[in-house]
């Protein structure tokens, strides 16, 4: 199979999106809740990055990829330490383009105590960088287009 045709997987990809949903959310929870105890936003959405990463990978490990790869302890930190080196270009795309976004326009938008913008930008951050992490975790951390 081609690594394009593995990457072109629509259930895969499903999954990948749905997990990426999850981790959006601690993401951003995290992002908000430090910066509203006074953590400078771009330290905040560094640890948010981090503790997506480890929930992603998590159910990635469990669901999306659950067929590929195998089992023992040794393999599964092998691929934790892939991960984290893949989705490093991912997770440096998504810092670069949170930080043009919200220190770029910087704008504040208020929504139930918080600024709406801020979330914004951490979206907008989130969809370019899961693009990037999509094509090096399946093609490098799980080696779809092996099996």
């Amino acid at each position: 199979m081609s690594f394009v045709d593995a990457l072109r997987s629509r259930v895969r990809f499903g999954k990948f999106v749905s997990v990426g949903v999850v981790g959006a959310v601690c993401d951003t929870t995290v992002l908000v809740t430090l910066t509203q105890l006074g953590v400078l936003p771009e330290v905040a959405t560094l640890v948010g990055i981090e503790t997506a990463i480890l929930v992603m990978f998590a159910v990635n490990e469990n669901w999306t990829f659950a067929d590929h790869g195998a089992a023992d302890g040794r393999s599964l930190l092998g691929r934790l330490a892939r991960s984290h080196g893949v989705r490093a270009a991912g997770s440096l795309t998504q810092f670069v383009v949170f930080v043009a976004i919200f220190r770029g326009f910087p704008l504040t938008v208020p929504l139930a105590g918080v600024n709406f913008w801020l979330i914004a930008a951490k979206g907008g951050g989130i969809a370019v960088g899961m693009v990037v992490n999509y094509v090096f975790e399946s093609l490098f951390t799980w080696q779809v287009h092996r099996n």
